[in-house]
């Protein structure tokens, strides 16, 4: 299945086939949801899936202290992509599937894109397809295998198991309904159409070089040793302080009946969705979104040596309120600039205005993309890669440095190393150049 046209009508035939709808409900009317009566936390009748509570956090002078309303969701869930070759050529099976967050219902994801709940039937629903690749005894060769962080301005510390098995070539594995087996170029192409691959899927997919196993090394300006200090020396220097408190004495946020939202209509808020999906493990369910006030900027700022050499990247150690260990390696730039508006240009992340104002010349990727569309109503990111001129300066702040894609990727490999939109962002350069 190699033409996109083909692949997008097949999209829209899975679309007109199923049932979908998904109403705003009120928070208090949210059915098998409720808030404890003592902290205010909001959460499910069976203990499962996940709950909203609080977060007093800190980092550091600079920033300050400041509560916020935040996700847990301790469960460790699965997000794997099985993977076969025809004719030499590697294929993903990838699965049409709603999400009541998704700003187009529909969009592509992974094999497998289950939480713990799911996978052992909490909601009573149907099995989860082609688990068994995936759980032990599993079949097949396992290339990728990692525990993985989300996003930590809205979840503590939240880990998902990030997986690829390869299936022999020739092996029977028939695609169900609404799955389909798409080629790796195809897949390509596809993470350039705005809203068309989910972030399950693409942070999978930023483990596919470790297809090819090893790569030879190719020129950096840093080696891996480099690199470790610099993140070692920016998780021991970084200050994270948090507590998790009741949801009632999270400050400047207020709770209606309907939402809870910020007292300045700032950051996000969180409301109540009914759901009915034909398609799904149960076709009908409710349950609470966050729902971001804008989108977000997620940008590499990018050079290389020549046309054939290797990407090298801006990395930022960044920290968030949910970060698991301090900080994380993150794109060049990862905000919503809408928060930052006010703020004078020493207030702003750094390379921000860089982003904002390159010039169209130097844009190398730029496309649209949602965010986890289980958790989130409408979260979207603009993914940039911005090659710098040749008159970049030289000097960084102490926790950018540069390194190679494939360096990048390499960090992949371990959790709590590269963020959650790092990868996504590293997914998508797949075709600036070899995998």
């Amino acid at each position: 299945m190699e033409d996109t046209a083909a692949f997008l009508r097949w999209f829209e035939e899975r679309r007109a086939a199923n049932h979908y709808r998904v109403t705003p409900v009120p928070l208090d009317g949210l059915d098998g949801w409720r808030f404890d009566p003592v902290t205010g936390n909001l959460g499910h009748r069976s203990g499962g899936f996940f709950t909203v509570e609080g977060i007093e956090a800190s980092l550091g002078e600079d920033v300050g202290t400041w509560t916020q309303p935040i996700i847990i969701q301790d469960e460790i869930g699965i997000l794997g992509i099985l993977v076969q070759r025809f004719g030499g050529v590697p294929y993903c099976l990838m699965q049409a599937k709603m999400e009541p967050g998704n700003v187009n219902t529909l969009q592509l994801s992974p094999t497998v894109q289950a939480t713990r709940s799911n996978y052992t039937r909490v909601h009573r629903g149907n099995a989860v397809p082609y688990l068994e690749f995936f759980v032990d005894p599993r079949r097949g060769r396992r290339v990728f295998d990692a525990l993985q962080s989300e996003q930590g301005s809205w979840f503590l510390a939240k880990r998902n198991r990030n997986m690829i098995v390869e299936v022999p070539e020739g092996a029977e594995v028939p695609a169900h309904d609404n799955f389909r087996w798409v080629s790796l170029p195809l897949l390509k192409d596809l993470l350039r159409i705005d809203n068309v691959v989910n972030m399950d899927s693409r942070t999978v997919l930023s483990g596919l070089p470790f297809l090819y196993g090893e790569q030879p090394e190719a020129p950096a300006p840093h080696t891996t040793a480099e690199i470790l200090s610099w993140f070692t020396e920016a998780r021991s220097s970084h200050v994270l302080e948090r507590r998790r408190i009741p949801l009632n004495q999270v400050k400047g946020w207020s709770r209606g009946p309907e939402r809870i939202e910020h007292e300045r209509g700032a950051f996000f808020t969180v409301l109540g969705v009914d759901v009915e999906a034909s398609s799904r493990e149960v076709a009908r369910w409710s349950q609470p979104l966050l729902a971001p006030v804008d989108r977000g900027v997620v940008a590499f700022l990018g050079r290389r040596s020549g046309p054939d050499a290797d990407w090298q990247v801006l990395v930022h150690a960044q920290s968030e309120a949910g970060t698991s260990d301090v900080v994380e390696m993150s794109p060049t730039v990862n905000c919503v600039p809408g928060n930052y508006a006010h703020l004078p240009a020493g207030l702003r992340p750094p390379f921000l205005d860089h982003v904002l104002s390159a010039p169209a010349s130097r844009i190398r990727f730029d496309t649209v993309l949602s965010e986890e569309g289980g958790r989130f109503h409408a979260a979207e990111n603009r993914y940039l890669l911005v090659e710098v001129p040749d008159d970049f300066p030289d000097r960084l702040p102490a926790d950018f440095i540069w390194m190679t894609r494939r360096q990048l990727t390499g960090f992949v490999r371990y959790g709590n190393h590269v963020n959650v939109v790092a990868r996504s962002l590293l997914a998508c350069l797949m075709d600036q150049g070899n995998p």
